[in-house]
C-alpha cells in the first residue's frame, strides 16, 4: 500500500500542494486530473523517491514497483506504444517466455506462460 500522509510541496513560492493525505491500495485504480503546473507531475516524482516533500512523508513496501511513463518520450525510432510496453518488465519477460515455449513446442511451458500472462491483465 501506498501512504502518504500530511504531504506539503512548493516549487519556489508557489505551493503545489499541503497537508494531503492518501493510501493507494494494490489493485486500486485511480486517476489525477488537474491544470498544468499544479503538481501532478512533481507529486508523482515525490512517490518515486525523486523529490523531498518539504513536510510529510509517503511510504511504499519494500519491493513495491511502481511503473510510470515520462511525459516527453526519449528521440528514436521506437513506436510509442513499444516505449510504453517496455516499462512493464514482467510483460515483456512472459512474451519472450511465451516465444521460446512456442520455438520449443513446449505446450506445458505454453499453458502456463498464458495463466500468468491472464493473472497480470497481459
Amino acid at each position: 500500500m501506498l501512504q502518504c500522509s500530511r504531504l506539503s510541496l512548493r516549487h519556489g513560492a508557489k505551493i503545489l500542494f499541503e497537508d494531503a493525505s492518501f493510501q493507494l491500495h494494490p489493485g486500486q485504480k485511480v486517476g489525477l486530473t488537474g491544470r498544468n503546473g499544479c503538481g501532478k507531475s512533481s507529486l508523482f516524482a515525490l512517490i518515486r523517491g525523486e523529490l523531498h516533500a518539504d513536510a510529510g512523508e509517503c511510504s511504499l513496501p519494500p519491493g513495491q514497483v511502481i511503473a510510470h511513463v515520462d511525459q516527453e518520450t526519449p528521440t528514436g525510432g521506437q513506436r510509442a506504444l513499444d516505449f510504453i510496453l517496455d516499462g512493464d518488465a514482467e510483460l515483456r519477460r512472459l512474451e519472450a517466455a511465451l516465444r521460446q515455449a512456442e520455438d520449443e513446442a513446449d505446450g506445458i511451458a505454453q499453458a502456463n506462460l498464458l495463466a500468468r500472462y491472464e493473472a497480470i491483465d497481459g
